[in-house]
């Protein structure tokens, strides 16, 4: 039976709360006496590897590395975007959250840029550190693997 997937071995993928991985493989497991499709991949960050069920891929708003073309947008974004400060900790901390859990490139470099600015005028609490490192790491490890970004371009955001 032939089947129709979303992502091939090889590809670079953003697995939202997790950074960038690579789809090592695509392989037929039985688990609980059911078998299914689980794409395996590889995360860059923290040197794990998951497997997810190929009928969950959706769900789970994986989504394919960014391409050169949309790194003018993000580098707008984290230079010239509005921060919203006015927001009281936690309830900046579950918005951030939120947004790093889209894995949407946008997102995250919003989270990134208004946590840096924050740093920079006060000193951050424990979990929005955390939250700030994470963030800054799966932004920058997937701004490594677009084709064609400078590293200069990829300086812009430390």
């Amino acid at each position: 039976m032939e089947v129709d997937y979303l992502f091939q071995v090889d590809d670079n993928i953003v697995y939202p709360m997790h950074g960038v991985g690579i789809i090592k493989a695509i392989e037929e497991k039985e688990i609980s006496g059911e078998k299914q499709q689980y794409y395996v991949i590889k995360m860059l960050i923290g040197n794990m590897q998951v497997m997810i069920p190929a009928g969950k891929i959706l769900s789970s708003n994986i989504r394919p590395v960014t391409d050169i073309s949309a790194l003018k947008h993000i580098i707008n974004i984290f230079h010239h975007g509005e921060s919203d400060r006015l927001l009281p900790w936690k309830q900046r901390y579950k918005v951030n959250t939120d947004k790093i859990k889209t894995g949407k490139i946008q997102e995250c470099t919003e989270v990134v840029r208004d946590l840096m600015r924050m740093k920079k005028e006060k000193v951050l609490n424990t979990s929005e550190k955390k939250m700030l490192d994470n963030a800054h790491k799966f932004l920058i490890s997937e701004l490594g693997l677009i084709k064609g970004i400078t590293e200069n371009q990829i300086k812009s955001f430390c």
